[in-house]
C-alpha cells in the first residue's frame, strides 16, 4: 500500500510530496516516484506520539488495577495522537503498586489501541516537601529490592523510575537500576543543584515534569531547575499552559536545546472526560477550566492534557516549529527510555504507527500498523 502526504516528518528531515510504502504493517520506504495506486492522507504525516508519563484516561487509572482498564486507556489515547505509551504508577503502598504492575503484565499484549512500551514508576522514593498529588505516607529512601520485585511482577516492562536525588542511597540506586535496564528520572525533590548534578553523573537521564515538584532556580542556589538546564539529561515538560508558563517553557528549551525536551501529559483518569470530581490515588480532584486540582488545597494534580494539544501549543506559543514539536512528542521521549528502536519515528523497518495532521496541527487521523484506527470527523 502506498500513501501520499504534503509532508512526511522523519527523524531528521521533512519530505515534501513523497510517497510512503507500507507492507504488512511495516514502513518499507519513501519515494518521489508516483505509484499506480495510492491513498492521499492529508497535509502532514508524522510518527505516532509517545507518552512516557501518563497515569490514566477515559475514567481509568493504572493504580486501580482494574480488569480491562489498560485497554480503555490504550484505545482512548488514539484520539490524542498517541500510538505508544508507558502506563504510569503513583506513590502508594507496595501492595497496591504490585497489584497494578501484575495487571499491566497480564493485559499489555492484548490492548487494542496505543501500544504499551514499558512502565514508568513515578515514586515512591520522593521527598515529602514536593509531594505534589502523591501520598507522603508511602515515601521512603530508594530500595533496590522493591525495584527488582516490580521488574519481575511487570513481566520485565518497568523501564523508568523516578526518585528524589537527595534521598539516602540515591546514587547507588541509580547505578544499580541502570545496570538492570531501567532509566532513572529525577523529580518531586528539594535537591540542591550539586545533588541533582551528582545524580545525573551517576546515570540519571530525565527530569520529571520540569519546574513542577522540584526546587526552583535561584541565583544563589540553582536547585533542580538549574540542574535540569545545565545538564544533558532530558527534561519532561507539561505544555498545557497551566503547569508551566509558555515563556518558562521557551526558556528551558533555549537553555537545553529542543532535542533534550520530552513533551508529556502526566494525564490522570479525567483525561477525555467531562468536568467534575475524580480521584487521583487517595486524593479527591476537581476538574474544571482545563485543570485537575486537589480539592484540598488546590494544587495541580496531574493534567487532562492530550499530547496532540501539547504539540500544537508549543507551536502556537511560537517556542518551537512543527518539526521540533513533533520530535519532542515522539522521538525524544522514546529516546529517553531507550525505546526509539521500536517507536518514535517514521523509518524503514519500523511499524507504521503514524498520525495525520492539518496545517493547524489538528489531529485528523491515527494509524496503527498502517491501518486507520481513529478519525476526527469534526
Amino acid at each position: 500500500m502506498f500513501y501520499k502526504a504534503d509532508y512526511f516528518i522523519l527523524e531528521d528531515t521533512m519530505l515534501e510530496d513523497y510517497f510512503m510504502e507500507v507492507e504488512d504493517g511495516v514502513v518499507v520506504g519513501f519515494s518521489k516516484n508516483e505509484p499506480e495506486d495510492y491513498e492521499y492522507l492529508g497535509e502532514i504525516v508524522a510518527p505516532g506520539l509517545v507518552d512516557t508519563h501518563i497515569h490514566g484516561y477515559h475514567g481509568k487509572d493504572i493504580m486501580k488495577a482494574e480488569q480491562g482498564a489498560l485497554n480503555v486507556i490504550s484505545k482512548g489515547l488514539l484520539e490524542c495522537g498517541v500510538t505508544s505509551f508507558l502506563p504510569t504508577t503513583l506513590t502508594d503502598s507496595k501492595e497496591k503498586t504490585d497489584a497494578a504492575l501484575k495487571r499491566v503484565a497480564e493485559e499489555y499484549e492484548d490492548v487494542e489501541g496505543a501500544k504499551v512500551r514499558g512502565v514508568f514508576l513515578e515514586g515512591p522514593f520522593f521527598t515529602e516537601k514536593y509531594k505534589g498529588a502523591q501520598n507522603p505516607d508511602h515515601m521512603s529512601d530508594p530500595k533496590i529490592d522493591y525495584l527488582k520485585d516490580w521488574i519481575d511482577l511487570s513481566d520485565g516492562l518497568v523501564n523508568k523510575i523516578a526518585i528524589a536525588p537527595e534521598r539516602e542511597g540515591a546514587e547507588d540506586f541509580i547505578k544499580k537500576a541502570n545496570s538492570m535496564g531501567v532509566r532513572v528520572a529525577l523529580g518531586h525533590s528539594d535537591a540542591t543543584f550539586d545533588e541533582a548534578v551528582a545524580a545525573v553523573d551517576a546515570g540519571a537521564n530525565i527530569f520529571v515534569h520540569t519546574y513542577n515538584g522540584m526546587s526552583g532556580l535561584h541565583h544563589r542556589e540553582p536547585g533542580m531547575v538549574g540542574a535540569a538546564m545545565a545538564t544533558d539529561a532530558i527534561s519532561e515538560l507539561i505544555c498545557d499552559g497551566h503547569h508551566v508558563n509558555p515563556n518558562a517553557a521557551g526558556i528551558l528549551m533555549n537553555a537545553k536545546g529542543r532535542d533534550k525536551i520530552a513533551l508529556i501529559t502526566d494525564c490522570m483518569s479525567a483525561g477525555g472526560m467531562d468536568d467534575g470530581d475524580y480521584m487521583l490515588g487517595d486524593f479527591l480532584v476537581k476538574v474544571e477550566n482545563g485543570t485537575a486540582r486537589l480539592k484540598d488545597g488546590g494544587s495541580l494534580a496531574g493534567s487532562i492534557l492530550k499530547l496532540k494539544d501539547g504539540v500544537k501549543n508549543v507551536v502556537d506559543w511560537e517556542i518551537a516549529d512543527t518539526f521540533e514539536a513533533i520530535q519532542m512528542a515522539s522521538l525524544i521521549p522514546a529516546k529517553s527510555v531507550g525505546i526509539d528502536d521500536v517507536c518514535g519515528k517514521l523509518r524503514e523497518g519500523y511499524q507504521a504507527d503514524f498520525i495525520v495532521l492539518d496545517y493547524g496541527l489538528n489531529l485528523r487521523a491515527t494509524y496503527l500498523d498502517g491501518k486507520e484506527v481513529y478519525k476526527n470527523l469534526v
